[in-house]
């Protein structure tokens, strides 16, 4: 009879490789066939659900939930009231389009989920009735017993039972740059995710050594699976750009109903108009005052700036993020190859009677050896020979060029150390290998028996070593000085050394040998425990992008914070993040661990998440909690990440951004942007291409609204004075139109403003109108519409048709808004100068399209019939061009006293 398993402690790390098995009623043979087809049918299989979806007709009607979708829809709907089926169908399409790019953007998240599920194994290797045998990975259950061997993905979460040389890559996990070394002793209970080397977690990959775990989690029960629960979880925010549009069209529904109701009281008390007059005049009204072209503007400059930001080579995968990015006001990014180059060298050399330092970056052999910054030659420094030589031939890896691009076969410390032997220009093309150590979790360090030809005091049959300088210091008693001469070991020397390397955020690598004259051509440990001459030891960092430092100091600069989460070690992260200039260069760095946050609070952490500038060894609850702290205290946050771990967090951010290089599939999926190029100094270029773009949108509603403010006004007089209304809805129609696909546009491709860097970020609250721009609109409508009612009674005036008086009171509008369209471009200072001119060819086109639409409306017989349009003369032209140069002269005038104001109000 067989008994259903009990499920395992959830700190199995924590426990007895032993009393793990024990727990899951196995054994270090594995289950039988039976017992596993047992335990599938009761843990079901071995795989990541796929989550649940709306409807497709539930997502599609959520893409017509917002205020400016339904002002647009009462639009189409007054349309169609007023039987004009043409105007109608273009109003609809225009809320079709826009619900039609919100859905197709969508499902990032389930995208994500979908990259997170990709990443799990196929197959596995399982011990099944004492034998083993390839399985289905989907069918591996809690208990199974599974070989794993360099190369091959991890299936499930194992607890390791046997290991050799076991080194896994868990960068997509916990974003650790170099493969984590396994063993099979438990460790703490409270280890993170990157510090459990008891454990193998699915989706990670065997990068060296093989090992024999036993299954412990499966499916959604593993850490893979917590992952992807919470992003599944994550909330995504509206963008700061959402919020303040369904604001603003909030506002504008509800002034366009008041004003439309005011109209019709005084039109029916006062003037006593019958009411289909005034239902008629209603509807002109909602026409005049609904901006249909809104959405459309924001939908198209969005999208010519991810054109823009891809050719910085950040790739845009939903529209918003470009302008959220405009208002972020805190960056966390991870640390290595987006703040640093990803590739390990060896910055400093320490033997026994000098400590060098080394020149050069990326695995590149450039650079120079310098001992007081004069250049070190092997030659003249026989302790750096002797070192470089033994740690060059004691190495497994290679680094090779490809398409001018240099990268490392093999380890990447052990890389950085055969860089830096051919920078010195040492010669180990002619050593033999006879006999290898490999490295083991264990002992850590490997060694070689060498045949080193030549004569002198490094050749013959050598004995080498390299690996962690504790091992090796406690296997010398010797070391070699500058002349080649041996004398004792200096324990203290070496601990300050090894201390002050460390502190600098440098991994640390030892090299040791000794002659072996007298012995055969077979290495074992025997060999390495004692005589060894210690030779020193090589302080290796993955350094800081330049353009990272340049490009942080430019976000401070605008007012935005950077932050470090990284899984690497807080000695490393703080190092580099003195080095980056997030940090002070002098005094205390605010860092804090994985182990400190999982003891605070929310509260705690709240109190705190703003002066932290370093997180280390952090797991992806940990990042998700850091991202929803900042946004509890009204930061915009964006996210940097390119593992499976970050994909949570990049969700939640308001802004996610993966990497292009070495980010994962699901990050990606995830992520909002992407970066092509792993750069950290792309992140701050697109921050300043989303200001540009959020300015331009700006400068398109201060520049589209008074359109609609003019004709309101027109219409609104009209009905209150009693009047005959000066434009017929249609020609409001046109108006609105051709505006919104010339000139509005043209506004999109305005260049940054000069200083776009050096203010603050905007942040979230707040209206995309603010008080003073509100004001400015209200101002440009009265003078616009001033113009048009004035241009309309003297025309009036003049006893000509009502097709001529309408059409001329048309034209006035049109150029009265290519007028304003000029004072548009600087909104901040003053357009009264040349540079108005310049700059922006599409502003030129624009006003070409603009006029030439404008000489179809008044001059094509056809134009006539649609929109009751008529031939003018050059008296109408002259009157209209008169008032579009009194349009702009107004409002420059309003500008300046506006800066006026504001001098003032900042002498003050």
């Amino acid at each position: 009879m067989t008994v259903t398993p009990a499920s395992p402690a959830p700190a199995v790390h924590a426990k007895p490789a032993r009393a793990v098995l024990d727990a899951l009623e196995s054994t270090p043979s594995g289950l039988t066939a039976e017992e596993a087809a047992r335990r599938l049918e009761s843990h079901g299989p071995n795989r990541l659900p796929a989550p649940e979806r709306p409807s497709v007709l539930r997502r599609i009607l959520g893409h017509f939930q917002d205020v400016l979708i339904y002002i647009l829809l009462a639009a189409a709907v007054l349309k169609a009231l007023l039987g004009d089926w043409i105007d109608f169908g273009v109003i609809l399409a225009v809320a079709v389009i826009n619900a039609a790019v919100g859905f197709i953007q969508e499902g990032q998240a389930e995208k994500a989920l979908d990259g997170i599920r990709q990443m799990l194994s196929l197959d596995a290797q399982a011990c099944r009735d004492g034998e083993w045998a390839m399985v289905d990975a989907e069918d591996l259950v809690p208990g199974d017993v599974v070989r794993l061997r360099s190369g091959a993905r991890v299936p499930a979460d194992l607890r390791i039972l046997e290991a050799t040389n076991l080194q896994v890559d868990e960068a997509a996990l916990t974003g650790e740059s170099v493969p984590s070394v396994k063993q099979v002793d438990p460790v703490e209970h409270d280890a993170g995710v990157g510090d459990r080397a008891s454990m193998l977690y699915s989706g990670t990959i065997v990068s060296a050594g093989s090992g024999i775990g036993v299954v412990a989690a499966t499916g959604s029960g593993t850490e893979i699976g917590r992952i992807q629960q919470m992003v599944s979880e994550a909330d995504q925010l509206d963008t700061p750009l959402a919020r303040q549009l369904a604001q603003f069209g909030t506002m504008l529904a509800w002034g366009i109903l008041g004003m439309a109701v005011f109209m019709l009281v005084v039109g029916y008390v006062v003037h006593q108009f019958a009411w289909a007059d005034l239902i008629s005049a209603a509807i002109g009204f909602a026409v005049a005052a609904v901006p249909e072209g809104l959405p459309a503007l924001v939908t198209v400059t969005l999208a010519l700036g991810v054109q823009q930001m891809a050719r910085r080579h950040a790739i845009t995968r939903k529209l918003t993020a470009v302008e959220t990015l405009g208002s972020v006001t805190t960056i966390c990014s991870d640390k290595t190859g987006t703040l640093t180059t990803n590739e390990m060298v060896v910055r400093h050399v320490a033997t026994a009677t000098a400590t060098y330092d080394v020149e050069g970056k990326g695995y590149a052999p450039e650079g120079r050896i310098l001992l007081d910054g004069e250049v070190a030659t092997l030659a003249a420094h026989d302790d750096l020979a002797a070192l470089v030589a033994a740690a060059a031939s004691c190495n497994d890896a290679r680094v090779v060029e490809e398409d001018g691009r240099w990268r490392v076969v093999g380890q990447p410390t052990e890389g950085a150390v055969v860089s830096l032997a051919l920078k010195a220009g040492a010669d180990t093309a002619g050593v033999e290998r006879l006999a290898v150590l490999p490295f083991e979790s264990d002992t850590k360090y490997m060694a070689t028996l060498d045949l080193v030809p030549g004569e002198g005091p490094h050749t013959g049959r050598m004995v080498r070593a390299m690996g962690a300088p504790d091992r090796l210091l406690e296997r010398c008693a010797l070391q070699r000085t500058a002349d080649g001469t041996l004398e004792p070991l200096d324990h203290a020397y070496w601990d300050g050394v090894i201390h002050s390397l460390a502190q600098q955020g440098l991994r640390t690598l030892a090299a040791a040998e000794r002659p072996a004259e007298h012995e055969d051509d077979i290495l074992d440990h025997e060999h390495v425990e004692e005589g060894l001459v210690f030779l020193g030891v090589f302080g290796i960092i993955d350094p800081p992008r330049p353009e990272a430092v340049a490009a942080i100091a430019e976000c401070h600069r605008a007012g935005i914070r950077v932050k470090m989460i990284t899984g690497d070690h807080v000695g490393t992260a703080t190092a580099i993040a003195r080095d980056l200039g997030l940090a002070p260069a002098q005094g205390e760095v605010r860092a804090l661990t994985g182990a400190e946050l999982e003891a605070m609070s929310d509260a705690d952490l709240e109190a705190v998440v703003r002066d932290v500038d370093v997180y280390a060894r952090t797991s992806p609850e940990h990042k998700i909690r850091i991202v929803r702290a900042l946004q509890r205290h009204d930061e915009v946050v964006a996210m940097t990440g390119d593992g499976v771990n970050d994909a949570p967090a990049l969700t939640r951010a308001d802004v996610g951004i993966a990497m292009g290089i070495k980010g994962t599939e699901a990050t990606k999926e995830a992520a909002d942007i992407v970066l092509a190029d792993d750069n950290f100094a792309t992140i701050e270029r697109a921050v300043e291409e989303g200001r540009r773009i959020y300015d331009n949108i700006r400068k398109s509603v201060v520049f589209l609204l008074p359109t609609n403010g003019a004709q309101s006004l027109v219409v609104l007089v009209a009905i209150l004075v009693g009047f005959t209304l000066p434009l017929a809805p249609v020609q409001i129609l046109w108006v609105n139109l051709v505006t919104g696909v010339t000139l509005s546009l043209a506004l999109a491709y305005e260049r940054a403003e000069p200083g776009i860097m050096d203010r603050p970020p905007r942040g979230s609250a707040g209206s995309v109108l603010s008080r003073s721009a509100l004001l400015h609109v209200v101002i440009a409508s009265l003078i616009i519409g001033g113009a048009t009612l004035a241009v309309s009674f003297i025309v009036r005036g003049w006893g000509v048709s009502a097709e001529t008086a309408q059409t001329t009171t048309v034209t006035i509008l049109v150029l009265g808004q290519l007028a304003y369209l000029f004072n548009s471009r600087f909104l901040s200072r003053s357009s009264l100068t040349l540079g108005v001119l310049r700059g922006n060819r599409a502003l030129w086109v624009a006003a070409g399209s603009f006029l030439a639409f404008q000489l179809l409306f008044t001059y094509a017989p056809f134009m006539h019939v649609a929109f009751q349009s008529t031939p003018i003369g050059l008296r109408e032209w002259g009157l209209a061009a008169a008032f579009a140069v009194v349009v702009f002269l107004a409002v420059e005038a309003m500008k300046a006293v506006t800066r006026a104001r504001h001098r003032a109000r900042d002498r003050a």
